[in-house]
């Protein structure tokens, strides 16, 4: 069956039925970036919350300049923290420098660990390395799940003057973070990380000490580049 064109997915978008639309939605993935924008915006005040948050995640894969002015109005003002998460996870995808300020600001001012979460993961997709003393001080979060993408955006920003706070959860009774703590050690080429790996890689679970494995793999391919012939 042949994929339905532009005219039939604008229509499908305005069915009673969310299914429909979310298919529509779905087709959208096929469609340039300019074509796709205008019709993802028909739906983002959608009556079903997964269709505005399918939506809402479009818009940081199908990225035109219209994007980022809407994903930080929905990331500040939008009442639910479903939709605000979902922003600022889009953000992290679109990789716009200028999102910082207010994934931060987000970061420290939304009262919900979700938004917050999503906030702290996508200022590791944008690898700027002043998010470095904000996901430094979300190591200590009574938050499980923010110390893990507090972890991993580290690693993702290459922040190795955080190494020292990092190697602290080594022993975590929580395997996602010891796993995550592998992950992002393989960003950081330091002999602690190094070391610290090395211990990962005898962990009990399975995950954790494959990840500290592949991490090892690719400090050492770091270190020893491919010699030109």
């Amino acid at each position: 069956m042949d994929r339905p064109n532009l005219e039939q997915i604008s229509a499908q978008l305005e069915s009673p039925s969310s299914r429909d639309r979310m298919l529509a939605l779905a087709y959208l993935r096929e469609v340039p970036s300019v074509e796709a924008v205008p019709l993802i915006k028909k739906v983002l005040n959608d009556s079903s919350l997964q269709v505005r948050s399918m939506a809402v995640f479009a818009l940081g894969i199908k990225q035109t300049a219209e994007c980022y002015p809407i994903l930080v109005r929905l990331l500040e003002t939008d009442p639910d923290y479903g939709i605000r998460a979902d922003a600022a996870g889009a953000l992290g995808y679109l990789e716009d420098s200028r999102a910082f300020e207010t994934l931060v600001r987000t970061f420290y001012e939304d009262t919900h660990w979700l938004v917050r979460f999503s906030a702290a993961v996508a200022l590791g997709n944008l690898q700027d390395p002043r998010a470095r003393e904000l996901l430094t001080q979300a190591l200590d979060s009574d938050e499980v799940v923010l110390q893990q993408a507090a972890i991993a955006a580290l690693g993702e920003i290459k922040a190795i003057e955080a190494v020292d706070s990092l190697l602290r959860f080594a022993q975590s009774t929580d395997w996602l973070i010891r796993q995550r703590l592998a992950e992002a050690l393989g960003n950081l080429p330091t002999p602690k990380s190094i070391s610290a790996l090395k211990f990962l890689e005898k962990d009990g679970h399975p995950q954790v000490s494959e990840a500290a494995s592949i991490s090892l793999r690719r400090l050492e391919d770091a270190s020893n580049p491919p010699v030109e012939r």
